[in-house]
């Protein structure tokens, strides 16, 4: 919202470094007054509404999404009859058909889903995932035709768009090829039978807040459709049943929880605490998760589980644990993916360490480049998109790791800050010759870049960003939605708030501010964690949490005011312990008095 800043508590500059506005203006504090009276919600409710751009008459219907209500038209995707007619005729056939699939969540449930949807015709379907390291993302020419000697249809998911070569290949051993993607596009479009991606320059579907699960279940919807046409007798697939691991692959993926994204991720989580999907049940058990299901399980426990596999492992293992129906199978996939994520873990402390220390010593020369690009030759490949994700957050600004071979070349991933495209900047660096190759979104991007060019890199990176990102950290702020005391938190208003959900991008958790509490006690518990005691002046208590923060300025604030009256701001969660359920207040910032 435009206008003057707005200061929250008159916060101007937080612990974080940040600035804290009301992230409602004048019209919107009148569209949560009238929706409070209105609908009779809680007012803290009607604020986070508002916020988010729910309008009055949209409120009531917005705290329960139906998949009915807010499924798009299928084929109101560009190329989506082709798709599924070609897939159709492939399932009423029973042909051999590849699945080509990214080695990440995301492409490992699109994978998946494909693969029980056309096992439930007696289609003999096989996934293909390539290794991260050696064969890199997306479709590569030996593969597909490897993969086209043996199968007369390939799929990919999650990838494909920009594959024209490896596209033409297979259909030069002879093999159809069908596209479902969610990426933007780079380049030529190959030539496929058909490539559904709602990301595609004359897709006008609207539903570019897809991810490749979300397009493959449209993609299934419609074939369906095709399919009780030419095979009436037999029974339907029933699409409910993959509705988890849209879920799983939305929320992963990081992509805006808007629209029927919104729907996905509420009816999956209903699915997947049925606990019917045997791999996402074996994962949940090891992963300890003694509560329903919810997006932070999915995100921060069993996400990881499976990328792991991708990033150090064999790069199939994920897709095979969502795809099996065998119980015993699936306890096998996921004991192996849990021990493949403890030795991820162990990599990624380390790298992070060194990665940190010359992330530190840029910084501390002024305010530092306005892209960060740290490397190495001593990284795992398969980890520097994590590394890459928590320099960003430490740094607060684009970021890129890179992992250097022996022979001077480097594979990088990198992560922006809200408002800056760094998938636009690196196929810009593409077109300069700076990398081998890249591409991405406006969030994430993968890089191969030659060790000879980094210098040159960096030097691009900083003449085509430093004026937007140094506009963009001067207007950075942590935007409020409303004020709380610990009087206030309890579970009639955190049930409430997650009726509103779910949180994620594009659809942020309520930032609720607590002003004026004690700081009664703060020590670091755990991975690096702080915990906080929180006391009212009438000696309410409230038991917060700082995740990760130990050694971050949010840390050193809270560590180093023990007993002090101060300002914080993050959001309400239910904490289970012990077969209890109690309100926890994780601290995203704070401030002095």
């Amino acid at each position: 919202m435009s206008g003057e800043r707005r200061y929250f508590l008159d916060v101007r500059k937080s612990a974080r470094g940040v600035s804290w506005e009301h992230r409602l203006d004048a019209r919107g504090e009148n569209l949560a007054l009238g929706m409070a009276q209105s609908h009779g919600m809680l007012e803290i409710v009607a604020r986070v509404l508002a916020g988010r751009g729910v309008g009055l008459e949209q409120a009531v219907s917005f705290l329960a999404p139906s998949i009915r209500d807010l499924l798009p038209d299928p084929a109101s995707l560009t190329d989506m009859d082709k798709a599924a007619e070609r897939i159709a005729e492939a399932a009423r056939r029973r042909e051999r058909v590849a699945i080509f699939g990214d080695y990440d969540v995301d492409g490992a449930a699109s994978s998946a889903m494909m693969k029980r949807f056309l096992a439930h015709y007696g289609a003999e379907a096989e996934i293909y995932i390539p290794d991260r390291i050696f064969e890199g993302y997306g479709p590569n020419p030996a593969a597909m035709r490897e993969l086209a000697a043996r199968a007369t249809l390939i799929v990919t998911v999650d990838c494909g768009t920009n594959s024209a070569e490896a596209i033409a290949a297979a259909g030069e051993v002879g093999a159809d090829v069908v596209v479902l993607d969610h990426h933007q596009v780079g380049g030529v479009l190959p030539e496929a039978v058909a490539i559904v991606n709602p990301n595609r320059e004359d897709d006008l579907s609207g539903q570019g807040h897809l991810c490749a699960a979300g397009v493959v279940f449209l993609t299934l919807v419609r074939t369906s459709r095709f399919l009780r046409e030419k095979l009436p007798a037999t029974p339907p697939f029933d699409l409910l049943m993959l509705l988890d691991l849209v879920a799983l692959a939305t929320i992963c993926d990081v992509v805006p929880l808007v629209g029927v994204n919104r729907a996905f991720v509420v009816k999956g989580l209903a699915a997947a605490r049925q606990m019917q999907t045997p791999g996402l049940a074996a994962l949940a058990r090891l992963a300890r998760i003694g509560e329903p299901l919810n997006p932070y399980h999915f995100g921060f426990l069993v996400g990881p589980r499976i990328n792991a596999g991708g990033r150090i492992g064999n790069a199939a293992l994920g897709s095979n644990l969502l795809a099996t129906s065998d119980p015993s199978e699936a306890e096998t996939i996921a004991a192996t993916l849990d021990r493949l994520n403890q030795e991820r873990q162990a990599m990624e402390v380390a790298m992070l360490a060194e990665a940190r220390a010359e992330a530190d010593a840029e910084l501390a020369a002024g305010d530092g480049p306005a892209v960060l690009v740290t490397a190495s030759e001593g990284w795992h490949a398969g980890i520097v998109g994590l590394i890459a994700s928590r320099l960003k957050d430490h740094a607060r600004r684009p970021t890129f790791a890179i992992a250097f071979d022996g022979n001077g070349m480097g594979t990088g991933s990198g992560r922006s800050i809200p408002g800056f495209d760094l998938g636009k900047l690196v196929r810009e660096a593409v077109s300069e010759g700076l990398l081998v190759k890249g591409g991405g979104h406006a969030m994430a991007a993968g890089i191969t870049v030659e060790r000879k060019n980094l210098g040159r890199l960096r030097a691009f990176f900083e003449e085509r960003a430093a004026a937007a990102v140094t506009t963009l950290r001067a207007a950075e702020s942590l935007r409020i939605d409303a004020a709380l005391s610990a009087e206030g938190a309890t579970f009639e208003l955190l049930d409430t708030l997650e009726a509103a959900g779910p949180y994620g991008s594009g659809h942020p958790a309520p930032m609720l501010a607590l002003p004026r509490h004690r700081l009664a006690d703060a020590r670091i518990v755990g991975n690096g964690h702080v915990r906080a005691d929180l006391r009212t002046h009438s000696g309410v208590r409230l038991q917060a949490i700082a995740f990760r923060a130990a050694e971050s300025e949010l840390g050193e604030f809270l560590l180093s005011r023990r007993g002090a009256t101060i300002h914080l701001a993050g959001t309400l969660a239910a904490n289970h312990w012990n077969g209890s359920r109690s309100v926890q207040f994780r601290i995203t910032d704070a401030a002095g008095d």
